[in-house]
């Protein structure tokens, strides 16, 4: 059996998931979203991609909630891709659906920032997808990672995390 086939028979079933462990996500960005047609396939389920738009919105609003553009950031000479991400789909959401995407910046590490996401019914009962997704700062001008962030970056995120973490 591979590393990875063993790490996901580690998981526990999605049936075992319950109400008291979404309790977790109550100081996290909110960012609500109604599903729309063009956010599903045929049969009317939301498309796995979506959810990683949803995830980005929902970063990115966060940022913008406490007076950070994320365009004034790339300003700075220092964009943000995404290096590595992990999902699990917990249960299907579909069509006509309204969900809440709970984001928080959970640290800092270099260049790396950590973020965790939950994508969650709006009375907060139902869990539907659990993220984490790793950001590396860039230098934009040389297409490198950065060896450290840019104190200006590293001051908005520092606000980023004083607010989650209160």
């Amino acid at each position: 059996m591979s590393d990875e086939q063993s790490n996901q028979s580690q998981l526990p079933p999605t049936n075992a998931i319950e109400v008291s462990s979404l309790r977790q996500f109550d100081s996290w960005f909110e960012y609500p979203v109604r599903v729309h047609p063009h956010h599903t396939d045929y049969a009317g389920i939301v498309w796995h991609g979506t959810y990683l738009t949803w995830m980005e919105e929902a970063r990115v609003e966060c940022l913008r909630s406490i007076g950070i553009e994320f365009a004034d950031l790339v300003a700075l000479g220092c964009d943000l891709p995404v290096v590595e991400l992990s999902i699990r789909y917990h249960r299907s959401v579909q069509l006509g659906m309204a969900v809440v995407v709970k984001a928080r910046m959970i640290d800092v590490t270099g260049v790396r920032i950590n973020w965790d996401y939950a994508i969650v019914s709006t009375d907060g009962r139902q869990l539907f997808v659990t993220a984490k997704v790793t950001l590396v700062a860039l230098d934009r001008d040389r297409g490198k990672i950065m060896r450290q962030l840019p104190s200006n970056v590293k001051d908005a995120l520092a606000k980023v995390s004083a607010l989650h973490n209160n």
